[in-house]
């Protein structure tokens, strides 16, 4: 069916065949096409082919009622604008009809300019629906180039400069005044801070598209605490920082996306050990409780101030203490943490004491199966 007979379309599902030819008629005088059906699974067998802008139903049918239609449809085309019609109209009718999806209610019975003026609204609602589904659309086709954009046109450049920088010091040191030298590392973290903080925007911009949920697999959270941890005690730690993780035996699987799920556990123990003290600890906690998986990162360190926590996981904020103001940071990374862990059904709640710890937890959904865990 073209495009344009389909965006006039009106199904009508009434076991009455006066009201199916009334309806025809009164539709057809309006301009607008409509297949009829007298009962509700002949309608939904052809709504599944042609998926109509509207819909209307009748409450009251033998074999299938108008409620159980509409649970149906509603589930092939969640769009489906519904105009429910009945002979035994009430408040509780209306108010059930409206809780499924119905858009508007019509009681038997009416006149012609009655049907006509639900349905004129009723395709006036589907059209506006429509036209914000498309600017949505637009919005996300341009937000995907921009992001390329400045992937390319500003985060390799940078790199670029960076890596000059390196050779240059590397190559040239003995040439330098000692003053040049701290010039030029100076730029070198300047330029740094920079590239993190466009790996972090872009990062943000990919969650707002809703990635994580497109690629969501069962993953073992055990294991990515473990490769994590694995990658800190591997560097150095000028502040020789333990690091310790405790997994319970019976942790089972979660659904999410493994590289969101890693970047989450690694901002969280980044925190911890950036904002700790000479010599102190971090520990990565999982387990189960109830329904949810619980991951929690604990630090023995600076602490936060109670007045700066409501707003931790605000883009950009960071903590401007006399102790932290020396430690990088893009203020980005709880951020992203926090919209990883909302994208995924869970939540994420802090707990500090300042100058002596802080104690992020996360909760997330269990998997209902351990089949098929993402091992790679």
């Amino acid at each position: 069916m073209p495009s344009s007979e389909r965006e006039k379309t009106v199904f009508v599902i009434d076991d009455d065949e006066i009201i199916r030819l009334s309806c025809e008629q009164i539709l057809h005088k309006s301009g607008y096409r409509v297949e009829t059906f007298g009962n509700g699974y002949e309608g939904i067998e052809r709504l599944k082919a042609v998926k109509p802008p509207l819909l209307v139903v009748d409450i009251k049918m033998p074999e299938l009622d108008g409620f159980e239609v509409i649970k149906i449809v509603r589930k092939i085309d969640p769009e489906l604008v519904i105009v429910v019609i009945t002979g035994y109209a009430t408040i509780e009718t209306a108010v059930d009809a409206m809780k499924m999806g119905a858009y508007d209610f019509l009681p038997k019975p009416f006149t012609p300019s009655e049907l006509r003026l639900i349905i004129d609204r009723g395709f006036e609602r589907w059209r506006l629906a429509n036209e914000t589904r498309l600017l949505r659309k637009q919005k996300e086709e341009v937000e995907r180039k921009f992001v390329t954009l400045v992937s390319h046109q500003l985060k390799a450049p940078l790199g670029a400069v960076k890596q000059y920088l390196d050779v240059l010091l590397y190559t040239c040191r003995d040439q330098f005044s000692s003053e040049a030298i701290e010039w030029i590392s100076r730029s070198q973290s300047r330029i740094s801070e920079m590239i993190s903080m466009i790996q972090d925007w872009l990062m943000l911009a990919k969650l707002d598209r809703g990635v994580l949920c497109e690629s969501a697999s069962l993953c073992d959270l055990g294991k990515i605490i473990e490769e994590t941890l694995q990658e800190y005690q591997q560097i150095p730690s000028a502040n020789e920082i333990t690091l310790t993780g405790e997994i319970a035996p019976d942790l089972v699987p979660v659904r999410g996306d493994k590289a969101g799920l890693g970047l989450l556990v690694d901002n969280l123990v980044s925190n911890a050990v950036k904002y700790n003290r000479p010599g102190g600890k971090v520990t990565v906690r999982a387990g189960r409780e109830g329904r949810s998986i619980v991951l929690e990162v604990s630090d023995t360190g600076l602490g936060i101030p109670q007045d700066f926590r409501p707003h931790l996981f605000e883009e950009f904020y960071r903590v401007k203490t006399p102790e932290t103001q020396k430690i990088p940071g893009t203020g980005l990374g709880l951020v992203i943490c926090k919209r990883i862990v909302d994208e995924l059904g869970g939540s994420i709640e802090v707990d500090s004491k300042e100058g002596e710890y802080s104690v992020f937890t996360v909760k997330l959904p269990a998997a209902e199966s351990e089949e098929e865990v993402d091992k790679n």
